[in-house]
């Protein structure tokens, strides 16, 4: 087992490798920017270095000052979190070539899947469905016009390399496709350094359904289930959910199946995301891979009691998983991502001190957050402030307890998106579980609205 982890990360998801290494007996070292000197990451860590200024391109995303951090420190293992480098192929291989585990997937692997044209591919040759698109990239306007003519409109342009709904078009109709197709070209080369795009067949109302995927070296890859991202805006996932209301046994098996074999096809190692699209008739596409943790693994550690981050530092260091049996769920688990945001002002930044921070609590209440009463949100870094993650026995029961949670959990200084969480908690859709992945751009504006 490794004596010393630094996590090259920030916030929530590095308290979170903490305290897993600490029940493993791991010593711990954080890093941080000059705009996290006060992070509760830093003051829980056994040893801490500086790495640079604000900006996360000159602090968190600087390869050579997070390896002179291990090394300075005498860490033999680096857990990437999520965000930042955790996918990113460049890093693992130079923790590799430094003699620093890389507590993630090979360098190979993160390549393979981080490109989603090379991830289609790689799932296609293993018969896991596909959404009906473009072999690779395609580089000519009028030759990817003509196979969106193929597949039929709407058709969604996505950037190749990259996520988070940067690079991503709908086109829905030819007189709207050049437009479109130039948008997400320039978006992505804009965000991820790399232009490609290539192009599929646009769902229009489908679920986004993930299966939590663990591999090891010994050749052990399974699935932990799966979760429902579906409640997101502008692709980025607001309300995570296990199990997926709409899920049979049957399905969950073909789904689940799907994702193992995906998985197995690149001998993966480690934790990593299966996601895909679940569409009103039955029918599932493999979407992407995330190689790495995901915001939202604390559902899946509630509903079936397995640690994700010490299975992934398990694995790392050359053991076998835990178990390779799915276990029973535990009831229903919902998570909702606390970002301090305005709803009113469309999901503007709300930085600020934190006058006040009170957390709720009772039966199976869960917090994952690295902020505190005078801790200052800086506006540098992503807006998530707070996981706040329930489970209950039902999926009604869970729905009450967000709710009843949401209303107890006080945060004053910074504007916070729990007003607007509580009212989807209470909207008939959310409640009978019928929503997609387009669902808030329908019942937003009323979502949006302070009750009178």
């Amino acid at each position: 087992m490794f004596k010393k982890v630094l996590i090259a990360n920030r916030g929530e998801i590095a308290l979170r490798v903490i305290r897993a290494c600490r029940e493993l007996d791991i010593q711990t070292v954080a890093v941080y920017s000059e705009a996290d000197r006060e992070s509760l990451h830093v003051r829980y860590a056994d040893d801490d270095v500086c790495i640079g200024p604000a900006s996360g391109r000159d602090s968190y995303l600087k390869i050579t000052r997070l390896i002179a951090a291990a090394e300075i420190t005498g860490a033999d293992a680096i857990h990437p979190g999520y965000g930042f480098l955790a996918e990113n192929a460049e890093f693992a291989e130079t923790c590799r070539a430094s003699g620093i585990t890389f507590i993630g997937p090979t360098p190979d692997q993160i390549r393979t899947m981080g490109d989603k044209a090379s991830a289609r591919r790689a799932m296609q040759d293993v018969g896991v469905p596909i959404v009906p698109g473009s072999p690779g990239p395609v580089e000519d306007p009028e030759e990817a016009l003509e196979f969106a003519r193929t597949i039929g409109f709407p058709v969604i342009i996505k950037a190749a390399a990259g996520g988070g709904g940067k690079g991503m078009r709908v086109a829905r109709d030819p007189d709207d496709f050049l437009r479109s197709f130039q948008l997400a070209r320039s978006e992505a080369l804009s965000a991820f350094g790399n232009g490609d795009v290539y192009v599929e067949k646009f769902l229009e109302r489908p679920r986004h359904v993930e299966f939590q995927i663990l591999g090891d070296t010994h050749g052990n890859v399974m699935h932990l289930g799966e979760r429902d991202c579906s409640v997101q805006r502008r692709h980025q996932k607001l309300i995570e959910e296990a199990p997926c209301p709409v899920m049979t046994p049957e399905l969950r098996e073909r789904m689940g199946e799907a994702a193992v074999r995906g998985a197995k096809a690149i001998n993966y190692v480690g934790a990593g995301t299966i996601e895909m699209l679940l569409d009103e008739d039955g029918s599932f596409y493999f979407m992407e891979m995330n190689t790495r943790i995901q915001v939202e693994h604390p559902v899946t550690e509630m509903l079936t009691g397995v640690d994700l981050v010490k299975e992934q530092i398990r694995v790392a260091a050359g053991l076998p998983l835990t178990s390779t049996v799915l276990p029973p769920f535990r009831g229903h688990v919902i998570e909702c991502r606390v970002n301090a945001e305005d709803p009113s002002r469309n999901f503007q930044p709300s930085p600020g001190k934190l006058e006040v921070f009170h957390q709720p609590g009772g039966p199976g209440v869960r917090i994952d957050t690295h902020a505190y009463a005078g801790y200052t949100v800086p506006p540098f870094y992503d807006s998530m402030i707070a996981k706040l993650i329930v489970q209950g026995n039902t999926r009604e029961e869970a729905l009450k307890r967000m709710q009843i949670a949401l209303e107890s959990f006080v945060v004053e200084g910074v504007k916070t998106t729990m007003p607007f969480l509580a009212r989807v908690m209470q909207h008939p859709g959310f409640q009978a579980g019928k929503v997609h992945t387009k669902w808030l751009e329908f019942e937003g504006a009323d979502l949006l609205k302070e009750p009178s």
